[in-house]
């Protein structure tokens, strides 16, 4: 398959006037582009991840890289033979990343906790008195952690807050490492850390993604995939030759990274299911979704 497309996860925080208008002139750039993706702009920042040509993702780089207000952005880039997004969505938000923290919100560009690079971030993992959190969703972290990392079971980011202040005891007196998919999250949930009473909090620069690409690390101490929010679903990340999957299938157990949709549509669960097991079962998350599903196909038929 010839890589002629490249996929480009970034973001970066800066203080905007008029996040309305930013977004009416992102979207005429990537819609000249020809970029799909998904871009949430809000008055902290932008957040974004894109599919295009080579030409098109360098020209749109170019474009940012030149602009003062997202000068700096480190870009994570990934090869592919195709687009991995079906569209092109921008959204106008109040958060670049929602941890909804209502009138103690604050701006990662006055509050953040000390960044690790690749190498600093794997040695730092080996230290004593150190817990590693990581700052995903469940179905996140499902597929894909670093060893020993507490896995904070939120469905959503803006879950994390009250599971921190739930388990300050576990994090109390320790040197706090924590974790993303490509530092987005971190920037701001560290900073919630220091404001929560925290003093030593770092996070790993630029996320797993970054992580992954490091040429001296090669992804060591990462275990299963990281999961990215695209057509992909997830990535490989450890390079090290003792990569193992740690994520089940939901029916069976054996190893998979494979995330399916339940094929009932009200219910549209994410979950895990390997192919011997959809192709045995059907793509549903239980028996109940199955046999309501077959049920209405059978009452349409009858119809």
């Amino acid at each position: 398959m010839t890589q002629s497309y490249e996929v480009l996860l970034y973001y970066r925080y800066f203080k905007l006037e008029d996040p309305d208008d930013y977004a009416r002139e992102h979207r005429k750039l990537c819609e000249e582009l020809g970029l799909r993706g998904r871009i949430i702009i809000a008055r902290e920042g932008l957040n974004g991840t894109v599919s295009g040509t080579r030409e098109s993702c360098a020209r749109y780089r170019e474009v940012l890289d030149a602009d003062p207000l997202t000068r700096g952005i480190a870009w994570k880039i990934d090869q592919e033979g195709g687009h991995v997004f079906p569209r092109l969505s921008i959204k106008v938000r109040d958060e670049v990343v929602t941890l909804e923290l209502g009138e103690d919100d604050f701006n990662p560009t006055d509050l953040t906790a000390t960044h690790l690079n690749p190498s600093e971030w794997r040695e730092a993992m080996k230290g004593e008195n150190v817990v590693i959190l990581d700052a995903r969703n469940d179905y996140e972290w499902e597929i894909g952690r670093f060893e020993g990392a507490i896995l904070p079971e939120v469905p959503s980011f803006r879950d994390l807050p009250g599971w921190v202040r739930a388990h300050r005891s576990e994090l109390e007196g320790k040197k706090i490492l924590t974790y993303c998919t490509g530092g987005i999250r971190c920037e701001k949930f560290s900073g919630f850390l220091l404001k929560e009473g925290f003093e030593e909090v770092y996070q790993l620069d630029g996320g797993i993604v970054t992580y992954g690409k490091d040429e001296e690390v090669c992804g060591e101490g990462y275990e299963g995939e990281c999961y990215v929010f695209d057509e992909r679903l997830s990535v490989p990340i450890n390079r090290t030759g003792k990569a193992k999957t740690v994520s089940r299938c939901r029916r069976c157990g054996g190893p998979t990274v494979r995330y399916r949709n339940c094929a009932w549509m009200p219910c549209n669960a994410q979950i895990l299911l390997c192919q011997s097991c959809e192709e045995e079962t059907g793509r549903y998350c239980d028996s109940r979704c199955r046999e309501i599903r077959l049920l209405s196909c059978a009452a349409v038929i009858g119809e």
